[in-house]
């Protein structure tokens, strides 16, 4: 079959940094599934762990976190799923990644792909929604009730791809008063366009441009890049007893003890957990599967924006080198095998 892979980790502008390869074709174990994949996306996680280091690979690893694709075989004690079967899913960074023609996955973590999108729409959906849910509704506890406090929420970096999704799933499913953070005409005309109320530039102290619109402060922060640049001014414009949420890799300590006087909460959010500890990973399939379904409601979009062509080596160092310049806004996806 054919894939992408890389062998040495090298600059993304680098001819070796991926390469197309041959491999065989994988078979799945008992709970696992056989996709046939049609399209995946690319996240920041891809370009970290290609990321430039000395370690060489003796065999070909296969990145990649996102996939939609058509079921093609499955595993003797899978009972969901069937030949045939359209799925999407984020997959785990303990296996093979997703740029490959087939691609074995743990049945547990899959849902059904949504039927009102394309391969490529799907594909942009499963790892950002993912994240953006379990950050709001499980680390940070928000409610689902239309009914609930009118509390606020700060999204930082609302233009990426767990900010678009952080912000539809707030504006659609909660009460939360949603201000994202943007630098550029475009992103804010992005975020806007994802359901925030109120958009402020991160390029700028945040703490009063934030208190501005929420004068008692926000309950609630999504702290989703640049967080060691931020975080004195997300402590300050937090109401007491607030809950902060972090998914990005800080280059030097965050001083939490900035935090006690308020009483606040510091949460860290890795969608790879549950399929890393296999903690509950049907967890994620019944997220997947209600994301699925508010997509086909109507409720919640796609965020894929660029679609960069088949699955290659050259297509997929291009979308590495966009995603690396932290200014994509949505998701960059690839789809088919030339």
């Amino acid at each position: 079959m054919r894939a992408v892979a890389l062998y040495k980790y090298l600059p993304s502008d680098h001819p070796e940094a991926l390469v197309d390869v041959e491999l065989p074709t994988p078979t799945p174990g008992p709970g696992d599934l056989l996709v046939r994949v049609h399209a995946v996306s690319v996240n920041p996680v891809d370009t970290k762990v290609r990321a430039p280091k000395a370690k060489v690979e003796t065999e070909p690893r296969v990145l990649g976190w996102d996939a939609a694709g058509v079921v093609e075989a499955v595993g003797a004690d899978v009972k969901r799923f069937r030949p045939g079967d359209e799925v999407y899913y984020a997959g785990s960074i303990a296996r093979s990644g997703t740029n490959s023609e087939l691609h074995v996955v743990d049945a547990r973590i899959v849902g059904r792909k949504p039927r009102s999108l394309s391969f490529a729409q799907a594909a942009a959906l499963p790892l950002t929604s993912i994240t953006a849910w379990e950050l709001l509704f499980e680390r940070l506890g928000v409610s689902r009730e239309k009914g609930a406090p009118k509390d606020a929420l700060l999204i930082v970096g609302g233009a990426g791809g767990v900010g678009s999704l952080a912000t539809q799933l707030a504006r659609q499913l909660t009460n939360l008063t949603v201000i994202a953070t943007a630098s550029r005409p475009e992103t804010v005309a992005w975020c806007t366009e994802q359901g925030a109320h109120h958009v402020v530039d991160h390029r700028q102290p945040l703490a009063k441009q934030v208190l501005a619109l929420a004068p008692e402060g926000v309950r609630y922060v999504l702290a989703l890049t640049a967080t060691e640049q931020h975080f004195a001014q997300l402590v300050e414009a937090m109401a007491p007893f607030g809950q902060l949420g972090i998914i990005d890799d800080p280059q030097s300590p965050l001083d939490v003890s900035a935090m006690k006087r308020k009483s606040l909460a510091l949460h860290w959010e890795l969608m790879f957990t549950r399929a890393l500890f296999n903690a509950d990973p049907l967890a994620q399939q019944r997220l997947l599967d209600s994301v699925a379904d508010l997509v086909d409601a109507g409720t919640l979009k796609t965020t894929m924006v660029q679609d960069f062509g088949p699955i290659t080596a050259a297509n997929l160092r291009r979308a590495h080198a966009a995603v690396e310049t932290g200014r994509t806004v949505g998701k960059i996806v690839l789809s088919g095998f030339p």
